[in-house]
This record gives structure tokens, sequence and C-alpha cells, in this order.
């Protein structure tokens, strides 16, 4: 095993909950202020997901005061404290960059039917 195999290893032994393209999530970041640290949350829609071993992201976006916000995070950086998985969405795309162009209810409903 090269050297960057298990240096990449070693990230990836940090717990992640398992979501899907199309589920709402809660992502709890570390942000610094002064001495002290708090969680800042940043909910929305998973839009995409790039699984490259310790590289691995995945963006969220969601809607605020009618500007749409899209962070790409990286799945096992030290600054994420926890991930929530609010609501479970059955999509039939791999990339949902089409939210993008859609507005109201349109942009955030993906629900699972029946």
């Amino acid at each position: 095993m090269d050297k960057m195999k298990m240096i990449e290893a070693s990230f990836i032994k940090k717990e992640m909950p398992v979501f899907k393209v199309g589920d709402t999530v809660r992502v709890l970041t570390k942000i610094p202020e002064g001495d002290k640290v708090r969680l800042h949350p940043f909910e929305g829609v998973v839009i995409a997901k790039s699984m490259k071993g310790a590289r691995s992201t995945f963006t969220v976006r969601k809607v605020s005061f009618g500007e749409g916000i899209e962070k790409v995070f990286p799945l096992y950086t030290p600054s994420i404290e926890k991930i929530e998985i609010i609501r479970s969405g059955k999509v039939k795309r791999a990339k949902l960059y089409y939210l993008r162009t859609k507005v109201g209810k349109r942009a955030t409903k993906i629900e699972k039917e029946g």
C-alpha cells in the first residue's frame, strides 16, 4: 500500500451517516469565534455527491431570502461536527443541477412517492 492510500485510510475512519442525492440535510459546522467554537447549521437539499475516497465532497443548496446558496463540503473534514438527515427524497438523477432554475416549492419539494 502506498503512502497516499495509507493517509486517505486514516481520514475515512470518521463515521458519517449514509445520505443520498435528493435528501434534505442539516450540516453543523464548527465556526471559531475568539476562544470559543460555535456550531453553525446549514440546511438544504443535497444536489451532488463526489465520492473519491478521502477527497469526497457533497453540495448542499438552499434558498435564503429569494437567493439560492450552494456550499460544497468535504465529507471527512474535521470542521463538520454532525450531519443530520431531515428528509429523504427520491430522485432519478445523480446530479440535481436543474434545481438552480426552479423557484419556490418546485425547488424544494423532492418527495418519495407512496
